[in-house]
């Protein structure tokens, strides 16, 4: 299974739209040196902004939203497997869209 496809599933499962990509910054001297602590890099994933611009957006509905985090938190959100399966499958399939 390629994780790409499985990302670009769960991307449509959440409705996140794809923004442009930015192009990557290097910041400070050491990076402009090419220092030992400078030849080190981190590459963060561009979900976590296209989930905060999605919650941003008018339609979410924030109080449900916590809710749900809470149950997380606690321990206490369950969802049928059957209906995660079934989501999942439809993504894939394109179906729902």
């Amino acid at each position: 299974m390629d994780i790409r496809s499985s990302l670009d599933g769960l991307k449509s499962l959440l409705g996140v739209t794809q923004p442009a990509t930015a192009a990557p910054q290097s910041k400070g001297p050491a990076s402009a040196a090419g220092s030992a602590l400078g030849s080190d890099m981190a590459t963060l994933s561009s979900a976590g902004s296209e989930v905060s611009l999605t919650a941003a957006e008018p339609e979410v509905r924030t109080e449900k939203v916590v809710a749900i985090q809470a149950a997380l938190a606690a321990g206490t959100y369950n969802v049928a497997a059957s209906a995660v399966a079934s989501k999942v499958v439809d993504s894939m399939l394109g179906e729902g869209q």
